[in-house]
């Protein structure tokens, strides 16, 4: 064997294994294996010498189909949301609530610091922290407060209980009952009353 013939083998085996990477490689950067990058379409997809809308309608062709929606997946799914967004004026009192809880949990760690280390910020570090825990719980009430203000202003569905409804249905029935009892009573009192009438 010569230098050339050696020197060919083994630039075909360079080639071989450079191929046999990229088609393992390829599945996972969203790259068809053996296929053009540009079209996404792989090698199984349409070959080398058939046009790309030859392979409709043959059995091939939906396997062709269901590959290249493999290879692009959208990057996300939209899920619905599992809980209704908040009103603006709830969710703006939750958020200052939210900032007053930090501030108020970074004064105490620093008064703690301070206390330990000595410092003369200690005192007025844990007075600090004494009111903006105040602050704090007065903005988680707010968020509450606001909430129950929301929902009486701007509608609440009202749905009665089984309790309610069953108890509703108990007095419709009775209020029923003692109608049609009046009422009977009622023609019974004009029958004999036009009963006398016939007889005087």
């Amino acid at each position: 064997m010569g230098t050339a013939e050696r020197q060919e083998a083994l630039e075909d085996g360079v080639a071989a294994r450079s191929t046999a990477q990229r088609r393992r490689e390829a599945p996972d950067r969203d790259i068809p294996a053996g296929g053009d990058v540009t079209t996404g379409r792989g090698a199984a997809s349409t070959g080398p010498s058939e046009p790309a809308g030859a392979g409709h309608g043959k059995p091939g062709s939906a396997r062709a189909e269901a590959e290249e929606q493999a290879y692009y997946r959208p990057l996300w799914i939209e899920e619905p949301a599992r809980r209704r967004r908040l009103p603006d004026p709830v969710r703006t009192a939750a958020v200052r609530a939210v900032l007053i809880i930090a501030v108020t949990l970074i004064q105490a760690t620093v008064a703690f610091l301070c206390t330990m280390a000595g410092s003369w910020l200690a005192f007025p570090m844990v007075i600090s922290s004494v009111v903006s825990t105040v602050v704090a719980t007065w903005g988680v009430l707010d968020v509450w407060v606001t909430r129950q203000m929301w929902n009486q202003r701007n509608g609440v569905v009202s749905e009665p209980s089984s309790t309610a409804r069953a108890l509703r249905r108990e007095r419709r029935r009775a209020q029923r009952q003692a109608k049609a009892t009046r009422r009977a009573q009622e023609r019974i009192a004009r029958k004999g009353g036009a009963g006398q009438l016939s007889h005087s």
